[in-house]
């Protein structure tokens, strides 16, 4: 475990940088599992002679910070050094649906799974995109000469 000692006194005490370090790496463990091979291909589904493998994407995002500090917590020289240490994060799993993977006698292929909902929202706010630039550029004035 770190130590920060006061060169005033002989005394030591320890800096908890240690627990945010390994609340830092469980938390990094747990995203890392998200992003394993069985999250990205379903259990295969037999229907018939085929077999039915899922397969998704999957996105994680995550974000981290450790800190450590010490001063002292008095205005007198014999009060202890004050101090601490701590750490934060957070973070995201996304995932959605891409692909099957249909094996059948006549072979392999991949059959995309579309998002029709994503494709219309974003034909949506391209229109309106379109609509505002339109829009600005019929009320455009002429310069004053």
């Amino acid at each position: 475990m770190d130590e920060i000692a006061n060169p005033k006194s002989q005394t030591a005490r320890p800096l908890a940088v240690n627990d945010a370090v390994n609340t830092v790496q469980t938390t990094m463990d747990n995203f890392l599992s998200a992003a394993n091979v069985d999250a990205v291909y379903g259990t295969p589904i037999r229907e018939g002679g085929n077999i039915i493998i899922p397969a998704a994407e999957v996105l994680s995002i995550a974000g981290f910070g450790l800190g450590s500090g010490s001063g002292p917590s008095g205005p007198e020289e014999k009060e202890r050094p004050g101090g601490g240490g701590g750490g934060g994060g957070g973070g995201h799993v996304l995932s959605r649906p891409v692909a099957a993977i249909v094996i059948s006698p006549a072979g392999v292929r991949v059959e995309p799974i579309v998002d029709v909902t994503k494709i219309a929202l974003a034909g949506l706010t391209t229109l309106g995109f379109m609509a505002a630039m339109l829009s600005r550029m019929r009320n455009v004035k002429p310069p004053k000469f």
